[in-house]
């Protein structure tokens, strides 16, 4: 995996030991992109269905030096077909993840929520999670949302931070710990986000959020560092132990884990929930062991949810032809 990640090296070796899945990878033609199926082809877990454009794909799958029968590539000649191609394929039971490739994400995301024809799964919100490898951090550490919700509300960062909670439930995290970070470890009514954080704190010692610790506002020093947190004198169960960390918006998020990756030698494995099938959402300018630990990541949890039942329909809301979304177009807002 390049440098030794050693944390997200653990969930491809229980990869290894799984079924295959069968990834549509919606605009193959990227060779690092290739490179990287063709690493999870040998390690076992992973049959690719290339979707895009015949022959650039071929030539690349060529140097690649990746196998893929006939009946495992769908010609399409635009990004708005090879978006639809890997849903219907999703949908219709011939693949079990979906992959973005060379392709924008707003087009990807336009066909996953397309109401009639998309991936939603009634009354779920849609969001997305980086699973950090950090050199100096001790444990995997989730990033949520960094991605797909913009400018979530109270109402949505609870269900957001409840999709990171159940995603670590799947990896074997029974009391997930979660920092709600903000500027400020204090509240201060002129920062929204230190509001939302104690809410949300409150929230779940009430049962509101369910199956975890959480504590905030936090700073992301105290969250991350014991040592300053009791330097400010802050008693809390979460700082310098967490599993999450919920931002407060995208664009605080997306930095987040961007600095950590380029700053500080971190492996993010970026992962869309909330949907009917795991989807793997890496930049394209992602690097092979980050693509590698997301197609780990989301053959584990196809395996662990392959036997959880969805709940009852109820109507969804339509969905904007953007990404990011607004979380209008993640989840239905009821009163």
């Amino acid at each position: 995996m390049g440098r030794q990640a050693s944390k997200l090296q653990k969930l491809i070796d229980q990869a290894e030991g799984l079924n295959p899945i069968r990834v549509a990878v919606v605009n193959a033609a990227q060779k690092v992109l290739l490179d990287t199926l063709h690493d999870a082809v040998d390690l076992g877990f992973v049959e690719p269905i290339l979707i895009g454009e015949a022959k650039p794909i071929r030539d690349l799958r060529a140097s690649a030096a990746i196998e893929v029968a006939t009946e495992n590539f769908v010609e399409t000649t635009s990004d708005t077909a090879a978006a639809a191609a890997g849903v219907r394929l999703v949908r219709e039971g011939k693949a079990d993840v979906l992959m973005k490739g060379l392709i924008h994400t707003d087009a990807l995301m336009h066909a996953l929520l397309d109401a009639e024809h998309g991936l939603r799964v009634p009354g779920r919100r849609v969001s997305h999670a980086f699973l950090c490898d950090i050199p100096s951090y001790s444990k995997l550490l989730i990033i949520t949302d960094a991605a797909i919700n913009i400018a979530p509300d109270l109402n949505a960062k609870t269900q957001i931070l409840q999709n990171a909670i159940e995603l670590c439930h799947l990896l074997g995290v029974e009391t997930p710990k979660v920092a709600v970070l903000s500027a400020v470890e204090t509240v201060n009514p002129a920062i929204a986000s230190t509001i939302d954080a104690a809410c949300l704190t409150l929230m779940a010692q009430r049962g509101q959020i369910t199956a975890a610790i959480v504590d905030g506002p936090l700073a992301f020093d105290n969250a991350i560092s014991l040592r300053a947190a009791k330097e400010k004198g802050i008693a809390s169960k979460v700082a310098g132990d967490c599993d999450i960390l919920l931002v407060p918006d995208l664009v605080s998020g997306n930095i987040l884990a961007k600095n950590l990756e380029y700053l500080a030698d971190a492996i993010p494995a970026g992962i869309v929930l909330g949907l009917s099938a795991p989807v793997v959402l890496s930049s394209r300018s992602d690097p092979a062991p980050a693509r590698l630990a997301a197609l780990a990541l989301a053959a584990l949890i196809h395996d662990r949810t392959a036997n959880l039942v969805v709940s009852k329909p109820a109507p969804v809301e339509p969905t904007l032809q953007c990404a990011p979304q607004p979380e209008s177009a993640c989840h239905p807002l009821t009163a």
